[in-house]
């Protein structure tokens, strides 16, 4: 990934944010805030997780 600055990756991400607003719908801007707000959620349970937790892989596939 590339490296940017705090303010270059805010800058990117409203860049994106605007974009996306000019060209779809309410409703395809709804799910995608909905998706990547639970994108966002669920990689940082796994990042917890994985920092928090001894198990390993295999004990999640035998749920």
């Amino acid at each position: 990934m590339t490296n940017m600055n705090s303010c270059e990756l805010v800058t990117y991400i409203s860049s994106i944010a605007c974009f996306l607003s000019k060209n779809c719908s309410t409703e395809e801007l709804e799910m995608l805030a909905a998706i990547f707000s639970q994108l966002g959620d669920t990689l940082a349970t796994i990042l917890v997780n994985e920092a928090n937790c001894p198990c390993d892989d295999q004990s999640v596939s035998n749920i």
